[in-house]
């Protein structure tokens, strides 16, 4: 066992690095079983990124199940002419490959599936039953349209399967030259084992956010005089995307993280009416935590979540960010959102360590900040590994992952970030104890233009045009 720095500083034991053999990234994979400490961190050597052997001709069009059912050859012949058309067509090219029926019937189905999700998904895992046993969970941050990045963290973990488990923390697109592709193959998964693959929303699955940081722009690059209708298409499947998940009852994780209590104060009985109206009232002096009850009621279909008003919960769980100071505070170098601090995550956690309620919290797991963000903030642990270890409490832990590698893809810095991604697992019995996998970007990256204003548009979301979101009550 080799030791290794963690991004918070301590010193955790991790086994040797292992490096991924020159097969196929579509070959399956048993993925990895570490049996190493709660904390241990495994290093992979990612691979040079070479051409695929796909499983059909990578010319050949994409072409939807005659009975609806996508198959595992599917969904891996789209990831292997993905990852070829990336590296050998122009982007107007693409619809010869994923052509717009296609992409219809997969958003469509995709998008019946997610809507009909509640808020909060529960990943639940049966360790009694001698299946559940052998469960894993992965859980991924941030992507930001780095196809070859996803495509080798997938054969990294090993694809979904029946004892494998997937939960994807949001922000799919932006930034990266393949959001359309990314999102695309995410939904593929999810429609191919809809119990397994949990996508959940990210603060760049809005309007607002992919018409500045280039998703909007690449879609329309891509399909021509059918992108808006393509773009339209992912907006409404944006808004069907859960907020946050529950694994195994003791992980809560969210893109964001927590978010504020929307308080209610009944307003004076009507006379003749039996029924008592009840008036929110979000004016409030002093922020206190929301509950589960809260977000699982709170109205996320809508496009750019509101930073004022009465359904603040959705912009909450996606904007807010970790602090050191104690206290919830609004998030101001956002504009939107909070900050929460370590008594915070306390509170949270002890609140839903509670068996009445079947929950027994003890892991918060968010994302939502990258290198870029992470400079700048005050007592914080960069993001060299891809996670941070960002609060220690007596009731758990609070994490930070970021599934990105030397990230943004283009940077307008002097000097690249150079930053892991990272991947955390969770095993059985408790599923609270996490493995943490970084990994470098696969290289060379094939060569692609970006789809906004990379050296004027800001880096990390700081600084909102708030009048450019539409407020919807």
């Amino acid at each position: 066992m080799s030791s290794s720095p963690s991004p918070n500083g301590a010193s955790f034991s991790s086994p040797p690095s292992s490096s991924p053999n020159d097969e196929s990234f579509f070959t399956p994979s048993t993925g990895t079983n570490p049996t190493t400490p709660t904390t241990a961190t495994t290093t992979i050597n990612t691979p040079v990124d070479e051409d695929p052997s796909p499983f059909s001709s990578p010319e050949a069009q994409i072409s939807w199940p005659p009975d609806g059912n996508l198959t595992l050859n599917w969904v891996l012949d789209l990831m292997s002419k993905f990852d070829w058309a990336s590296r050998n067509l122009p982007p107007a090219e693409f619809p010869t490959v994923l052509p717009v029926q296609v992409f219809d019937r997969l958003v469509l189905t995709a998008s019946k599936i997610l809507h009909k999700e509640p808020n909060l998904v529960r990943v639940d895992l049966d360790v009694d039953d001698e299946r559940g046993k052998d469960c894993r969970v992965v859980v991924v941050g941030d992507v930001h349209g780095q196809l070859h990045d996803v495509l080798f963290l997938l054969r990294s973990a090993g694809f979904p399967c029946e004892n494998r488990f997937f939960v994807f923390n949001g922000d799919y697109v932006d930034r990266g030259a393949w959001g359309l592709e990314t999102f695309m193959l995410l939904l593929a998964w999810k429609v191919f084992m809809p119990k397994r693959v949990f996508l959940l929303r990210g603060n760049h699955e809005s309007k607002y956010c992919t018409s500045v940081y280039g998703f909007e722009q690449e879609v329309v690059t891509k399909y021509g005089d059918r992108g808006k209708h393509v773009y339209r298409k992912c907006l409404g499947c944006f808004e069907g995307l859960p907020l946050a998940s529950i694994i195994a009852g003791r992980v809560y994780t969210a893109h964001g993280g927590l978010f504020r209590s929307i308080p209610v104060t009944p307003s004076k009985r009507s006379k003749g009416k039996k029924n008592r109206r009840i008036n929110s009232n979000p004016e409030v002096s002093t922020l206190s935590l929301g509950s589960l009850e809260e977000l699982s009621k709170a109205r996320r279909s809508v496009l750019d979540p509101p930073w004022e008003g009465l359904n603040l919960i959705p912009g909450d769980v996606l904007w807010s960010d970790p602090s050191m100071s104690p206290g919830l505070s609004p998030n101001t170098e956002r504009g939107i959102g909070l900050l929460w601090g370590p008594d915070c995550t306390e509170e949270f956690l002890k609140r839903y360590q509670l068996k009445v309620v079947s929950l027994m919290f003890q892991l918060i797991i968010r994302s939502h900040e990258g290198p870029d963000a992470r400079e700048k903030r005050i007592g914080l642990a960069g993001m060299d590994e891809g996670y941070t270890v960002d609060h220690i409490v007596e009731s758990g832990r609070l994490i930070t992952l970021f599934s990105a590698p030397d990230y943004p893809q283009f940077q307008a810095t002097a000097e690249r970030y150079k930053n892991k991604g990272a991947y955390i697992i969770l095993e059985p019995p408790n599923f609270d104890n996490p493995t943490f996998n970084s990994f470098e970007a696969v290289t060379p990256r094939p060569k692609a233009n970006p789809y906004y204003d990379f050296q004027d548009v800001i880096d990390s979301d700081e600084e909102l045009d708030l009048t450019a979101m539409v407020s919807e009550p």
